[in-house]
Parts: C-alpha cells; structure tokens; sequence
C-alpha cells in the first residue's frame, strides 16, 4: 500500500508524539478522512521518518503517536550537491526546485548574478520567492519518497557564493573542458547560469578559485533544462542515479 506521508518540523516531534498544523492536518482530516488508529508516516525534512498512527484531530491540528522510526520511503542519494542557479523569469526557477528536489539536490541556492533575468525589488521580495520555493521543494519530496527536503537559501550575490571551500563546477556555453573531465567527489558545487550566460568577469572568478569549467555540448539549453540536465548528468556520475 502506498505510504500515506506527511510532513512535520522537527521541532513538532516528541519521544512518543508529533502533532501536524495547518496544511497538514488538514489533509489528513479533511481530504483522506483519517480516524484515530489509522497508519501514516510523517518525515521532518532532514532525513528521518516515522511510523505513526493517528491519536486525534481537530480543526488545525492533529496528534499522532509515534510507533516507530521507519526507513524512508527512498534512500539519499550519497552525492551532497549544491545546485546554484541564476535568478530566472517566471515559473521558470519554480520548475527548478520542483525537477531538483525530485532528483535528489540537497541545497538550492539562487544567484544573483551579472546577467540574471530578474532583479529583486528589496528583501521582502525575495522573502516571499523563497518561501514559495520551499513549499515547492517540500511537495516535490513528498511526491519523491524523500526524507529530506533541500535547503534553499535567499538569493546570493555571485561572489559570495563562490567563496567556499570543496569542490566547484561552473557549467559555461563556452570555454569549458568536456564533462567526463570530472573526478569524483561526495560534495559539489554546481553552477548554472542565466540565459544570458555567464559575465567574462564571472568565469574568471571561478577559474581563479579553481573550479572546473564544464561545456555540456553543442546545443544551446535554456536555463531551467540546463539546471535540470545538470542535476542529473551529476546524479548520474557520482550519486544514486543509474
């Protein structure tokens, strides 16, 4: 039978208990139609997920007790890839998280970068984008069997960005080296750009910390399946996806 899966922050976990809120409870209430003694899982976003039965319900809110840890409905992939993308027009970043998260991305950060297709007005602006990729990244997860919802930051100017330690792909129309030039690592950073591409000054940047340089081909991708292909040609090499 199919999992019944809901999500709960960790903070609404106890040793025996989690209580579900608003959208959540809800569902289970509302659109299921659960009764006390029913089975569901609950996952808290960072990996871990319960078998639980339904103790009560009320309006914005349900109790469940908790039966056991259970293993999540799909394992994690072992690559921890942080997808880095160019703030985009529209729906096009929504469809990002959305295909990212399936595909089993652990952090999405959006770049503001020379050429980006969109310029935030100020912080409560980007405030809300991210709280509605959020939403996006925990629906994709559940939808996926994941456990673990990616981490999506407020949008980050380029420079910042770069200036980590571990490994670095940038991922360039132009003046790259061919993919299968990549050596394996368990954590990367990956960079895709707008549609507009990258600025020479942001290509130097990131050959100067180092990073690869990687041209996927002749083609040319728009942002949004550029963002995708790349996810899995990285899932593909160096995690889970065969």
């Amino acid at each position: 039978m199919t999992r019944r899966r809901f999500h709960a922050l960790p903070t609404a976990f106890t040793q025996s208990t989690v209580t579900l809120t608003a959208d959540e409870a809800r569902h289970l209430r509302d659109v299921l139609r659960l009764k006390p003694g029913d089975e569901v899982y609950v996952f808290d976003g960072r990996g871990r997920e319960f078998r639980c039965s339904v103790s009560n319900t009320k309006r914005d809110s349900a109790e469940l007790r908790i039966e056991a840890e259970a293993q999540p409905a799909k394992p994690e992939s072992q690559l921890q890839l942080n997808l880095c993308v160019a703030l985009l027009k529209g729906e096009k970043f929504d469809l990002v998280v959305q295909k990212a998260t399936e595909l089993g991305v652990t952090t999405i950060t959006p770049l503001i970068t020379r050429h980006a297709d969109i310029h935030l007005r100020d912080q409560s602006d980007a405030t809300k984008r991210v709280i509605r990729w959020q939403r996006i990244a925990l629906e994709a997860a559940k939808q996926s069997g994941r456990a673990f919802v990616p981490q999506i930051s407020l949008p980050v100017a380029f420079e910042t960005a770069i200036n980590v330690d571990g490994a670095g792909v940038m991922f360039s129309e132009r003046g790259g080296e061919p993919f299968e030039n990549l050596t394996a690592a368990s954590a990367i950073m990956a960079l895709v750009g707008s549609e507009g591409g990258w600025a020479d000054e942001e290509i130097e940047a990131v050959r100067a910390r180092d990073f690869h340089i990687v041209t996927l081909g002749g083609r040319i991708l728009r942002a949004e399946t550029a963002a995708i292909a790349v996810t899995v040609l990285m899932q593909h090499r160096f995690g889970d996806l065969k």
